[in-house]
């Protein structure tokens, strides 16, 4: 069979090892993640049920499941709102993100290959001509997570991405201040030349230094933002 004939395979394995809510839990992250759902938007089960043209059961076990991974808070009385993050909660999670790729870096930095190398190059390409936040932004999601999936250890990975979820909640706004996306990616392309040269100190060291800087760019961010709102 070929491998265009295969594809349908594919996609229905794909679904068979999903349930229906996790699914559904997978289109809301993914509404978040694109901004379609910002920090405090208040989620409509029948409105979502509606969009994803599911019943309103799987919209709640989503809603469950996305409370205990930290996105979005019940209301009694009120209903389900994304998650806000206060800044000092943004500054734990870029600590802990920080850690994380360092562990990343650490594994990857000596057994790198040059299509992995290739692989990473290639989406600092991508970056640099996406042009908005829009297209930037889900390649800047690509790029991490392959740094990590890439080093070979789950829990991990496991760790990271439960982590970098909730970032999704505050990233966007450090990446639009202070000239974020090109500043932004010349980290990225650091990054790649470290790994290149297969130094994991040095990894561990440009790794770290950009998610500082990325901290620094929310940090910027919520303070323009605070003044903004003061005029």
């Amino acid at each position: 069979m070929s491998a265009s004939g295969d594809a349908p395979l594919r996609a229905i394995e794909f679904m068979r090892s999903k349930s229906l809510p996790m699914l559904v839990q997978d289109a809301i992250l993914h509404l978040i993640q694109s901004g379609d759902l910002g920090a405090g938007a208040k989620l409509n089960e029948v409105a979502l049920a509606t969009r994803l043209g599911v019943s309103r059961g799987p919209v709640r076990e989503a809603f469950r499941a996305l409370e205990e991974a930290g996105l979005v808070r019940l209301e009694k009385n009120r209903g389900v709102f994304v998650r806000e993050i206060r800044p000092d909660e943004a500054v734990e999670l870029y600590e802990l993100r920080a850690g994380l790729d360092e562990i990343a870096g650490r594994i990857l930095a000596p057994r790198v290959t040059d299509a992995e190398l290739g692989e990473l190059s290639e989406l600092v390409e991508q970056m640099d001509q996406a042009g908005s936040i829009e297209r930037y932004f889900p390649l800047n999601i690509r790029f991490h997570d392959r740094i990590v999936e890439m080093a070979g250890n789950r829990p991990l990975m496991a760790t990271y991405r439960r982590v970098i979820n909730e970032m999704h909640l505050l990233r966007r706004h450090g990446l639009v201040s202070g000239g974020g996306l090109r500043v932004s990616n010349d980290e990225h392309r650091a990054i790649v030349e470290a790994l290149a040269a297969r130094r994991p100190d040095s990894v561990v060291e440009t790794m770290r230094g950009h998610v500082t800087a990325g901290r620094e760019r929310l940090m910027l961010a919520i303070r323009l933002g605070a003044a903004s709102a003061a005029d």
